[in-house]
C-alpha cells in the first residue's frame, strides 16, 4: 500500500512539473496586467496579502493539528 502511494505521488509530481513548463513559452508576449502591476510596484502589495493569505491558513493549521493531539492523548489516558 505504501509503494502504491509513493508511485502516485511521483506521478503527480511529474505531471504537476510537466504542466509549469508546458506554460513557460520562450517568445510569449508578457501578461499586461502583470507588467501593469511590475511597473507600478504594486505586485508587492499582491505578493504580501497572498503570503499573508498563506501564513493564516499555516496557523489555523497547526493550531487545529495540537488541539486534536491534545484530545487524542486524553481520550487514549481514558
Amino acid at each position: 500500500m505504501l509503494a502504491l502511494q509513493k508511485i502516485i505521488g511521483l506521478m503527480v509530481f511529474i505531471l504537476f512539473a510537466l504542466f509549469a513548463q508546458a506554460q513557460q513559452t520562450g517568445g510569449a508576449p508578457a501578461v499586461e496586467m502583470a507588467e501593469q502591476l511590475r511597473s507600478s510596484g504594486k505586485i508587492y502589495v499582491v505578493v504580501v496579502v497572498l503570503a499573508i493569505i498563506f501564513a493564516g491558513i499555516i496557523v489555523f493549521l497547526v493550531t487545529i493539528d495540537r488541539r486534536l493531539r491534545k484530545l487524542e492523548n486524553e481520550q487514549q489516558q481514558q
